[in-house]
This record gives structure tokens, C-alpha cells and sequence, in this order.
């Protein structure tokens, strides 16, 4: 018997084509994208589980009052203003500030920067990673010990993201001033779930 497609090539590319769009819409590889970018790594506690664990309560988020906001995305990038401690933190290291103090400084625009990221993404899980940090310091002429100020924003991410997410690139360097007389100014960007 004589294949009825056999005579037209046009009609067997045709069958092929809806074959193949058959087989694709029927062949599955996992969860659909958007339930993926919403559970945490296999067998690691998301970031806003460390947030319980660690008793970390996220400070109010304020609205910017410069022409700027707080942080935009693009793409799966979030970029972070600069941002400070909140108010009542003044000060220059090595002048008013010790080390101690200017990282508990550092620490607290980490949380900052923390309570921006969830407002923005709606959950932290939604990060990927943290991929650079600028960490500036308000300090004297004199001062040199900038990285151990900024390590109280980094030891925060890694704790609340864990070591491999939560350590970036990272730079800390000393200013004459910074806005308003504050101590630590950072600003850094996240790589998010789509």
C-alpha cells in the first residue's frame, strides 16, 4: 500500500512540524521556572529562615528624600544605593569611632540594606548572591583600618546568606566626610531570581 505522504513534501513537513511541537509541549524537565526561583538551595536554610534563626528584625524602610530611590533592577541584577546607618549614627573613625564601633556601624547598614532588598524583591530568598560591595568610611587623615569597619556588613551577608551567596567583590575605602556626618556609607549590587 502506498504512503499517502509519500506525494507531497510540503504536507510531510507540515506532520513533522506538529509532531515535534506535540512532543515539546508534552516533554517536561522540573518545576516551572517561577516555582524554581522561589524555593531555597536543597538542603540549605533560605535567608529569611537565618533572619528567624538569628532573631534579626529588619529596621523600616525610608523613602529616599534626594532625586534618587533605593535601589533599581535590571535584569536579574538589583543595585543598592548608597546607603547609611540610620539616624543618631554620627561620626568619623579614628576621631569619634573606634573599630567596634564602626562596625556595629557597618552592621547596621547591612540591615538596611537587607530591609531595601526584601521591599523590593519581596523576600530575600529571591537572591542569588551578593556580587560587589563599595564600602565607604567616614574617617580621620590618619585612619587605616578601613576593611575590618566594612567587615561588619560582610560578616552579616554571610551569615544571613551563607558563605558561597553572601561574600562578593568587595572594595573599603576612607572619605573625607560622607553625608549628614555619617560613619559608613555602602552600596552594592545582588544578583536575583527572575
Amino acid at each position: 500500500m502506498r504512503n499517502p505522504l509519500a506525494c507531497c513534501p510540503y504536507v510531510q513537513a507540515c506532520v513533522l512540524f506538529a509532531a515535534g511541537v506535540i512532543v515539546g509541549l508534552c516533554w517536561t524537565r522540573g518545576p516551572a521556572p517561577d516555582v524554581v526561583a522561589q524555593q531555597p538551595v536543597q538542603g540549605k536554610a533560605g535567608a529569611e529562615a537565618r533572619l528567624r534563626e538569628l532573631k534579626i528584625e529588619l529596621p523600616a524602610v525610608t523613602r529616599p528624600t534626594n532625586t534618587l530611590v533605593n535601589a533599581v533592577r535590571v535584569g536579574d541584577m538589583l543595585y543598592v544605593s548608597g546607603t547609611g546607618p540610620g539616624k543618631g549614627m554620627v561620626g568619623r573613625l579614628g576621631q569619634d569611632y573606634d573599630v567596634d564601633r564602626g562596625r556595629a556601624a557597618a552592621r547596621q547598614v547591612g540591615l538596611q540594606i537587607l530591609a531595601t532588598v526584601k521591599a523590593e524583591l519581596g523576600s530575600l530568598d529571591k537572591v542569588e548572591r551578593l556580587v560587589k560591595t563599595l564600602g565607604m568610611v567616614n574617617a580621620a587623615a590618619d585612619f587605616k583600618q578601613h576593611p575590618q569597619v566594612i567587615n561588619g556588613f560582610s560578616d552579616l551577608m554571610v551569615e544571613v546568606f551563607g558563605k558561597e551567596r553572601g561574600t562578593g567583590a568587595r572594595s573599603a575605602v576612607g572619605m573625607a566626610s560622607l553625608p549628614g556626618g555619617i560613619p559608613v556609607e555602602i552600596e552594592c549590587m545582588f544578583e536575583v531570581r527572575r
